[in-house]
């Protein structure tokens, strides 16, 4: 049976004499009276110990005559599991002798506690975690290491907002138009190529946000990954770490979008078949319907090799070991791993929409044009708002970055535990004393 992080092994087994089917103690055959040490008083044993005493490793009532009406004295103290069960008829301890409640980690004598709480060097305990668990962990990690942590955030947010700005100031404004889907009047083809560019003009900033947020989470893990062993990195530091395999981490990133819009594709391709032989509107509508069948199948995709960026950094993996080591990882807890990581992004979301939203208004109040061209559905923003926005954006990704990306690691970290005893060799790096050398109870 495998160790369960944090408990301790009892360290005896039932007493010599005692057969682990009995249901009382083994009376010892004329056993001799312990001798007496010259010049000692017999009576300085103390006076309620009988002179007929079990051997060691076992204990029970003294078997000597007592007085009528007198209650037997408390057994000495044994190797045994702590108090003797209790008294049964004619003064003889019922059950196992020698078992009773362990008195808790390292110690007999007491009462079960329960196991002790798990060692915790870090932001996380090393046991399997919970869902608060994991969240309170990725916002510890941001606290505490705020430096590093906000450091790297900031230098890839500005960077993947610069992206956004140019591409969308210099190409999605002059070659994407939308306003065909605002107006009533518009052909099958007019909204057919208005619907293509806006899908273009969001596909193109979902991607480089894409990229930006996989970055983070790329540099972020070795943070993350000694915050849980309560040790800090520079920002160099975790560069130095990531940079050998950060051109697998691009390839693992393409791989992974080429999979999520490939899948996308071939579900929108019949209806694009169809809609190419003249059937424009059974055409429209079986697009549709692949188009939502194939995102559901790359939504599953997505998540089952969700965990493969911090397996590639933190093993030092290849793509496709990387991708085997997220689907084995996530195999049969797709939902948990799926529900965790919304739930840390519509949170991380919700906290850096309070940011962002502010400094959208101020764009749009800024910049008159913008206002007008948002409402009419048109796509050139303008610089002024692009880069005031862009300021907000930039402040939200600092919030962002750093919630994904440490919930994303401790999930790897956390699904690691669960399957694989990783807390044992945590604890090892750590430091932490005596963890995992002993066998639990039962096991």
């Amino acid at each position: 049976m495998k160790d369960t992080p944090g408990w301790a092994s009892p360290g005896s087994a039932p007493s010599d004499g005692q057969e682990p089917g009995a249901t009382g103690p083994a009376e010892p055959a004329d056993h001799p009276e312990p001798a007496q040490q010259p010049g000692a008083d017999p009576q300085d044993a103390g006076p309620k110990w009988s002179k007929e005493q079990p051997p060691p490793g076992q204990w029970s009532a003294p078997t000597g005559p007592q007085s009528p009406g007198q209650t037997p004295p408390p057994p000495p103290p044994g190797p045994g599991w702590g108090a003797p069960p209790p008294a049964g008829p004619g003064g003889h301890g019922g059950g196992h002798p020698g078992y009773g409640p362990p008195g808790g980690y390292g110690g007999w004598g007491a009462g079960w506690g329960g196991p002790p709480p798990a060692a915790k060097p870090g932001v996380i305990p090393l046991r399997p975690l919970g869902v608060g668990e994991i969240l309170d962990g990725a916002v510890s990690t941001m606290r505490t290491y705020w430096r590093t942590v906000l450091g790297i955030s900031l230098t890839v947010a500005v960077v993947t907002e610069i992206l956004v700005i140019l591409v969308q100031g210099f190409v999605l404004n002059d070659r994407v138009s939308t306003g065909a889907l605002n107006d009533p009047s518009a052909t099958l083809d007019e909204l057919t190529r208005a619907m293509g560019d806006a899908m273009l003009s969001s596909s193109v900033i979902f991607l480089i946000s894409i990229i930006g947020a996989i970055v983070a989470t790329a540099l972020l893990t070795a943070v993350t990954s000694r915050a849980v062993l309560g040790k800090s990195v520079t920002t160099g530091e975790a560069w130095r770490d990531a940079r050998p395999q950060v051109p697998r981490l691009f390839g693992l990133i393409f791989l992974l979008l080429l999979m999520a819009f490939g899948v996308v594709f071939v579900g929108a391709l019949p209806g694009i078949l169809v809609a190419a032989t003249g059937s424009g509107d059974a055409g429209v509508a079986l697009t549709i319907l692949g188009i939502i069948g194939g995102f559901v199948v790359a939504l599953w995709l997505w998540f089952r090799f969700s965990l493969a960026s911090p397996a590639l950094m933190l093993e030092k993996q290849g793509i496709v070991k990387a991708l085997s080591r997220s689907a084995k990882l996530v195999r049969g807890s797709w939902w948990r791993v799926f529900g965790i990581q919304l739930l840390a992004t519509i949170i991380a979301n919700i906290v850096a929409a309070i940011v962002v939203i502010p400094f959208t208004f101020l764009a749009a109040a800024l910049s008159g044009d913008a206002t007008t061209n948002i409402l009419n559905g048109a796509t050139d923003l303008g610089w002024t708002f692009l880069i005031v926005s862009g300021v907000g954006s930039v402040i939200g990704s600092m919030i962002t970055f750093p919630i994904t990306a440490g919930v994303t690691v401790l999930l790897y970290i956390d699904q690691r535990i669960r399957r694989e005893a990783l807390d044992l060799e945590l604890a090892r790096a750590a430091g932490v004393q005596g963890y995992g050398t002993t066998d639990t109870p039962g096991s």
